[in-house]
């Protein structure tokens, strides 16, 4: 293997640091979410000639706490925060945005998201999909997971393994033209179990670029304080300047 590991052929091992690979997958379950956890990677993935595929399975409707907001506000909200994930991705260098527009904040694990995730994966055939770690509930003392991040996570590996590539789950996906798929590996960020970091210190400022894009969420100053800090501290545990990671599964 060269030191930039072949893109064509999936390893048959946990990938390195300079694995890039032709196609990949990652779902989340709000407009920014991947923005604050693999956007790094995949602009450095993006850049590298993988095409990636990005899935929001919510509008980010709810996401607002503003108290002169009512139900009403949703529709704007959710066409707001849409635009703001597309002008994010143009800054990763990702041109294909899927939002699936399943409801904000009470996001279910049920069989109707399963399917369209396993849809999707047969669909754009991915070597890799990336998602959150759907075991962690809680960050330190400070932060409770979403309960939509996990879900969204735990059904993304479900489609992942075993129904996107079990010909008779979901037979009707068949019937569309969507044959089995396989995936090679899943990095799951968040995790308690990381056995990948990735230098993200030539993509970092594209990170910081597309998080600023979610101006609704977040301020640009904070955008770029919160990632440099995070991006840091996550270097400094793999000897690199800026770094994220994974815990990866091999799964084939």
């Amino acid at each position: 293997m060269s030191e930039k590991e072949s893109s064509s052929q999936p390893p048959n091992k946990i990938p390195s640091n300079d694995y890039t690979p032709p196609i990949a997958m990652v779902v989340h379950a709000h407009p920014d979410d991947q923005e604050f956890s693999t956007a790094g990677t995949l602009a450095r993935w993006s850049r590298d000639g993988c095409q990636v595929i990005s899935v929001i399975i919510t509008s980010g409707e709810s996401g607002s706490n503003l108290s002169d907001k009512d139900e009403r506000y949703k529709p704007e909200l959710a066409k707001l925060r849409e635009a703001e994930q597309l002008s994010a991705n143009a800054a990763l260098g990702i041109t294909e945005t899927i939002f699936l527009h399943y409801p904000d904040g009470t996001l279910q694990p049920n069989l109707d998201l399963r399917r369209d995730l396993t849809r999707l994966i047969r669909k754009y055939k991915p070597v890799v999909v990336i998602t959150g770690d759907p075991t962690v509930r809680f960050f330190g003392d400070e932060y409770m997971n979403h309960p939509d991040h996990r879900i969204a996570a735990d059904v993304c590996c479900d489609a992942v393994f075993p129904s996107s590539g079990t010909r008779l789950i979901f037979p009707e996906l068949l019937a569309e033209g969507y044959e089995p798929h396989d995936v090679s590996y899943v990095y799951m960020h968040g995790s308690e179990k990381n056995n990948l970091y990735i230098d993200i210190s030539n993509t970092l400022e594209s990170k910081i670029k597309a998080l600023q894009q979610h101006k609704s969420q977040i301020s640009e100053s904070d955008a770029k304080q919160i990632l440099t800090d995070w991006a840091n501290e996550t270097g400094k545990l793999s000897g690199m300047k800026y770094a994220e990671c994974y815990h990866v599964m091999l799964l084939k």
